[in-house]
């Protein structure tokens, strides 16, 4: 994996199962029109926001190295990005969740470093590099906010997600590849709306990955800052759609303030929010984000969190209160009084100290699952854990003994003491039993034939979440993208338009003074007389070089396309008013 990218301190500290997700941004592939699209969307997006984004918005440009005029180099952004303390790599789209959250606890941004087509200019339900690029990547360059960046990665990749939570993460990546694809059917595209829209509503009670993603979505995407009297933007899903930027500012959408009540409001990603909240700075967004990581099973942990674990179906971890950790897909638990007294994983599970996997207790020995007992001894107020070990000789938990153990709500255990492992403190976190019985009432749980029994210790489970407590115990290299964003062959139509941008692109650059722009014109109007960006580009050069016959010309056409083709009448507009607004021409060039 180590060579689909440029690596540097920061992205040597991922690890492996992060890496899988990370692809070449393959800089050459980008046309002159992605280009052409890119300049139009940043240098409308620095003029209209210069005035409603947050002031970090303009100076993260140039802490992170975003071009206004090429789209960014991500070996070039890195470089940048490590002055603040960050990185940057290129990915397919959408990634689940989990992953997206985790790379942000590295420090690292995901950028999807496909762009959109020019005729979804203004939004796109895909992520692209003009929303990561230029949306994420300039705010983290404000020292609070990318702390709430890290912090926001850090809890919301031990969120526990439902199989519901994957099955729509799949849904709307297909949905947003298939919008954004050139010649996709509209009834496919229906088709996939609306199955996004029935796992939408069939969502049952939403999963903690659900409602941090609404957190997420609302501040880091969507989010406000200021008054609400007088909002400012700082979500990259708003610096980045030249359209939405300037629809969240009108009266038509409601400005609440930001309140970990936002965690229970849903969203649509293929719709303008009608909503949208703000927060008064950026250190009150990590206030509400601890507020939200205290209802966690994270934090929380007990029955409610190993039912967590249990109905996700899903790889997770129980902490106990010594602080053994157990990481599999737990698909048991005996409960007694509200409270476990027995959990059980299935398959592979591994058991760990301090996320570090304990010696002996990988995968490989408990390939077949783990059962334990949770609490207290019945008849003794001092838990196993917090015996000395004067105490566990004095009730037999002692090496090469026989022993009978009966726990608070009717789990026992019969067998010979192999030996235990101590933590850090000296606490007894683990037992191990030979020619054991484990039973709770009249059902068997464990059989001397089945082997070494180990015996987890702790009176109680402080912690339950998303993955495993040692990324080494288990093989996470299984991700496979079940849709990948669609790149169809280019017709020679195209390719000819394409040759067209790039020779404009050549001459602004002055790569390639000796460019007839008239005749670029007149190919353009013959062969792609609906072409409506490359005629604004002409249009600046010759504005810039006072050619007041090409300008006519220009202007003649781009009434034509208006008059034919009214959809792109405010973008030509917004186009020239750019050009002809001097200051704005001098700050980006």
């Amino acid at each position: 994996m180590s060579n689909l990218f440029e690596s540097n301190e920061i992205l040597k500290k991922l690890p492996k199962h992060l890496k899988q997700f990370i692809k070449p941004q393959n800089y050459e592939d980008y046309s002159a029109i992605d280009q052409a699209v890119w300049r139009y969307v940043m240098r409308k997006n620095v003029d209209f926001l210069s005035t409603v984004a947050h002031d970090s918005y303009l100076e993260g440009l140039k802490q992170t190295g975003i071009s206004i005029n090429n789209i960014p180099n991500m070996y070039g952004m890195n470089r940048i990005l490590k002055n603040i303390g960050w990185a940057a790599v290129a990915v397919d789209g959408f990634i689940p969740p989990n992953a997206f959250m985790e790379f942000q606890a590295y420090n690292v941004l995901v950028i999807a470093s496909d762009i959109r087509q020019l005729e979804h200019i203004e939004y796109t339900p895909a992520p692209d590099i003009i929303h990561e690029g230029a949306g994420h990547a300039p705010i983290i360059a404000n020292p609070e906010y990318a702390e709430y960046l890290r912090r926001f990665g850090e809890i919301g990749c031990k969120a526990i997600s439902s199989a519901k939570d994957y099955e729509l993460y799949e849904a709307v990546r297909h949905l947003s590849i298939i919008k954004e694809a050139p010649n996709s059917l509209k009834e496919d595209i229906e088709l996939a709306e609306k199955k996004v829209d029935n796992l939408q509503q069939n969502m049952g009670k939403p999963s903690e990955m659900a409602l941090i993603r609404n957190l997420h979505w609302w501040t880091v995407e969507y989010g406000l800052i200021g008054t609400i009297e007088n909002p400012k933007i700082y979500g990259a899903g708003l610096l980045s759609s030249i359209g939405e930027s300037a629809w969240c500012m009108t009266n038509e959408v409601e400005k609440l303030p930001y309140t970990i009540e936002a965690t229970y409001k849903n969203f649509d990603i293929t719709k303008p929010q009608p909503q949208l909240y703000v927060t008064p700075d950026f250190a009150h967004l990590s206030l509400i984000l601890e507020e939200f990581a205290s209802t966690m099973a994270l934090r929380k942990g007990g029955l409610s969190g190993l039912n967590k674990l249990i109905e996700s179906k899903a790889l997770g971890t129980i902490e106990l209160s010594t602080g053994l950790q157990v990481s599999g897909v737990f698909n048991t638990v005996i409960e007694h009084e509200g409270k476990p007294i027995y959990i059980q994983t299935k398959e592979k599970t591994a058991l760990a100290y301090r996320e570090k996997e304990l010696v002996g207790h990988g995968t490989n020995t408990h390939l077949k699952g783990f059962g334990s007992p949770i609490g207290k001894l019945k008849g003794i107020n001092l838990a196993i854990e917090d015996m000395s070990p004067r105490d566990l000789a004095a009730y037999n938990i002692y090496e090469d003994k026989m022993v009978n153990l009966m726990f608070e709500g009717g789990i026992q255990i019969s067998g010979k003491i192999i030996t235990g492992k101590r933590n850090l403190q000296g606490k007894i976190i683990l037992i191990s039993f030979k020619n054991c019985t484990v039973i709770h009432n009249e059902t068997v749980l464990f059989k001397p034939e089945w082997g070494i029994y180990d015996m987890a210790v702790g009176k109680e489970i402080t912690s339950a979440f998303s993955g495993p407590a040692d990324f080494n115990s288990f093989d996470l290299i299984t991700h496979k993208i079940t849709s990948q964003t669609i790149h169809i062959e280019k017709s020679e139509n195209r390719i000819a338009l394409e040759a067209l941008y790039q020779q404009i692109k050549d001459y602004r650059e002055g790569t390639n003074k000796t460019i007839s722009r008239t005749k670029v014109l007149e190919q353009l109007i013959e062969k792609h007389p609906n072409d409506w960006l490359l005629p604004v580009e002409i249009y600046e050069l010759a504005y810039l070089e006072n050619e007041h016959e090409l300008l006519e010309k220009i202007s003649i056409h781009l009434n034509t396309i208006k008059l034919n083709n009214p959809k792109f009448g405010h973008l030509i507009d917004d186009g020239l008013k750019i050009v002809r607004n001097n200051s704005t021409i001098k700050k980006i060039t």
